[in-house]
Parts: structure tokens; sequence; C-alpha cells
């Protein structure tokens, strides 16, 4: 199932190895979008606010995970494209000693902190107790969070993207079936949407695991004399790093943002939570064409095909963007219907306010889609540094936008939404106007006339 992204139509090549990538996130978001849509139907608002806003909590925390797990990735794709088996052995060995341990002792700290975590957060306290109930239980697959994403990036790598699919896909149905057992059959409630979420985590992380041992014997450590030196290790180091604080910094914002909602109640809370898992669903198809990119960028630049970087990159903008028009176009006119979905008909207010999240944050999809390709772009080239520079950009001006507007009477929790896209597009110009200059590519201009 290997795939080598350094051949082949460059077009053909990234769709192929995007298609199953982005299934698996679509799948992802169903462990979330079940809880929501279920706790919100049969345990009502406040423990729909409760498990919203634990979702912002338990993103930032997983974002740490993946991020470390995502530059080791790239460092991996790399060293597959160049063809240097040994090496790319070391920095996985290197690798999933340090993020286990950073795991391992995140996880420890969070559940020391639960507390003040959930008062920092300005959690109501009404809504309290029901978030402490769910985020302790779902904290436990944190572990397994790894174990999935350390594998699947791994085997993305090589380019195969479709084991991790189906592992994924057995945990999503495992996840939407316990949900109903649990909280609609056993009225478990929160507890019992965590439980549900946890056992699929567990199944996920331990299955790929135990797939990659018995079926890729070409990556199990033991073969060759593995031995950890400084420059590997601070390879690994830098490039995991580099992209867990890109992807920690973009999701603490966040959670800077869900502190400021919880600041309005539990109205805009719940609203909040059912609209942004229609938009993270929505635009969540660029974010994972975005990390497929990155990888197809890694692996050519390992091979030092410079051609194929460029075309890839036009190719990829030309995809992104029209996709983000067409699910912008879509989000926008149909937000009221989605709304219903996760809320009841009558809960008026709430809907209101969501789809005034939607509207605004749908017009503007392409913002974020060429955001998330200049992120891969800059991870493939080795430059990942650039990435967070991006973020700190975009998530600077959205947070400090939201801060200064949301107690303005006639802004309220309209200048939060509007904060968002304006980040997004800041960033934009940034990256694009830095790709030559750090990137060391030119996509437009002299090489894009060479054939």
């Amino acid at each position: 199932m290997k795939k080598d992204l350094t051949k082949g139509n460059v077009t053909g090549t990234m769709l192929k190895f995007a298609g199953p990538m982005i299934v698996g996130n679509l799948l992802q978001q169903c462990y979330n979008i079940a809880d929501t849509l279920i706790v919100g139907r049969y345990l009502g608002p406040n423990a729909l606010a409760a498990v919203g806003s634990a979702y912002t909590l338990m993103t930032f925390l997983t974002s740490i995970i993946i991020g470390l797990c995502m530059g080791s990735g790239a460092v991996f794709s790399v060293y597959y494209g160049k063809r240097e088996t040994l090496q790319m052995k070391k920095s996985m060995a290197a690798s999933f000693v340090f993020i286990g341990s950073v795991t391992v002792m995140l996880n420890l700290l969070i559940f020391a902190l639960v507390h003040p975590i959930l008062h920092l957060l300005q959690v109501p306290e009404r809504v309290y107790g029901l978030m402490y109930e769910y985020v302790w239980v779902i904290f436990l697959g944190v572990f397994f969070v790894f174990l999935y994403n350390y594998f699947a990036f791994l085997l993305r790598a090589l380019g195969n993207s479709v084991v991790p699919l189906c592992f994924l896909g057995a945990a999503a149905i495992l996840n939407i079936g316990l949900d109903i057992l649990f909280v609609v059959g056993f009225q478990m409630g929160v507890f019992g949407a965590a439980a549900a979420t946890v056992a699929a985590q567990i199944l996920s992380g331990l299955g790929i695991g135990i797939y990659t041992w018995c079926k890729e014997p070409d990556l199990r450590l033991g073969k060759e004399k593995i031995v950890f030196d400084r420059e590997t290790a601070g390879e690994v180091a830098r490039n995991s790093a580099a992209a867990c604080v890109q992807q920690s910094v973009m999701n603490f914002g966040i959670l800077m943002i869900q502190g400021l909602v919880n600041s309005f109640g539990p109205v805009v809370m719940a609203a909040f939570a059912a609209a942004v898992k229609i938009d993270s669903f929505a635009y969540m198809p660029a974010q994972e064409f975005g990390n497929a990119f990155s990888l197809f960028i890694s692996q050519n630049h390992g091979a030092g095909q410079r051609e194929r970087i460029r075309q890839g990159t036009i190719r990829a903008a030309e995809v992104s963007m029209a996709f983000c028009a067409v699910i912008s176009l879509v989000i926008f006119l149909t937000a009221p219907w989605l709304m219903r979905i996760f809320v009841e008909a009558e809960e008026a207010e709430i809907i209101a306010t969501g789809v005034g999240y939607l509207r605004v944050e749908g017009a503007f999809y392409c913002g974020i889609g060429l955001l998330f390709l200049l992120y891969g772009f800059y991870r493939g080239v080795e430059k990942p540094e650039m990435s967070l520079v991006l973020t700190i950009i975009s998530l600077g001006t959205r947070v400090l936008l939201a801060y200064m507007l949301a107690p303005m009477p006639w802004a309220g929790v309209m200048g939060i939404w509007w904060a968002i896209p304006i980040g997004w597009f800041l960033a934009d110009l940034a990256g694009i106007t830095c790709i030559h200059r750090i990137g060391g590519y030119r996509i437009i201009g002299k090489e894009s006339r060479k054939r």
C-alpha cells in the first residue's frame, strides 16, 4: 500500500494520496459529532455546552501530540524520499521515545490541573460539574491518541494513507455505537459519551500499532543496530517541536476564544459548540489535503524534485480554492438547517447565534484553505518554524481583535466571529510573500516558465 509520491501525474498523485486522509479525518470528526449530536438531543443544552467546551480543551491537548507526530512524519518522509532507510529508522526510534515521554508527562500534568484549567476557561457553575465529569474520563485516552497518530504519520510518510483510514473507520463506528448504547440505552450521561470515545481511541491506537508490527516488517526496529545520536535526536526534536508549537499555539488561541465565548453564558456556549463542529467538518477536507500536500512536498524535497514541488504547489492551490469556494456557498446557504441537526428547533436563540457564526466563517473558507497549504509547504521543505510564524500571525490577530471587539456594544459576539477570517488572511499574505525568500522555492515567476 506504499506509494511513491515523487512519480506520476502531480494532481492525480496528490488526490489519490489525500483521499483516504480526508475520509479518515471526516471519520475523526464523527467522534466529536456523535458526542455532540447525542448529548445535545438526549441530555439538553447544559450538557451540550459542557461537551462542546471540553472538546476545545481536548483539541488543544491532542494538538500537541498530533503536532509532534506531524513534525516527525515530515522527517520520515524526507528520508524515505532520499531512500536512507537506516537514518529513517533512527529517527523513528528517537521520535517514539521523545513523543511518548511528552505524552505521559502532559497527561499527568493535565490531571493535576483540571480544576484550575476549568476556572481559567470561565465555565459557568451550572455547566462545571458536567464538564469536569466528561474531561476526567476523556483524558484517559490520551496515550492511545499518541499511538494512533505516531503510526498513522509513519505509514503516511511512506505513502500509505489507506491503513490509517481503516482503523479510524472502525473506531468511528465503535464510538457511535457505544454512544448510543451508553447515553441512550444505559443513560450514563456525559460519562457514557466520554467512555465511548476513549474505547474507540484504544481500538485505533492499539490496532494500528499491532498492524504495523505484523504487516510492515521493514519498519521494525532491531534488524539494524540503532544508535541514538545527537544529530538525529536534534532533527526530530526540531521538526516535532516546531510543528507541535504551531499546532498548540493555534489551539491555545482557540482555547482563549472559548474562554471569551464562555463569558457570554450557556446559550452562546451551546451555539458555539454546535457551530464549531459544523465549521470544522466543513473545512476539514482542506486541512487534511494540506497535510497530504506536506508529505508530497517532503518526499519530493528529499528526492530533489524542485520542478515537481513547484507544479504540485500550483495544482494544490487550485484544488483547495475550488473546494473551499463551493463549501463556503453550501454552508452559508444551509446554516439554519445544519444548526437544527444539533439543536432542537425551539431553541431559537441558540440557532440564531450559531447561524451568525457559520455565515461569517463560511464566507471565508478560502482563507483557511490557503493557510493549510502554506503550513504544509513549509513543513515539507524543512522550514517548520515558518509555519509557527504564520500561526502566531493568524491566532494573534484573532485573539487580539476578539478581545477588543467583544466588549463593544455594537460588536459583541459578532466581533469574535469576524476576528477569525481577518487573522487567516493576514497570515496568508505573510506566507505567500515569504515562499521564495524563506522556503527557497519560486512558485511563480522565472521558474514557472520552465516546463
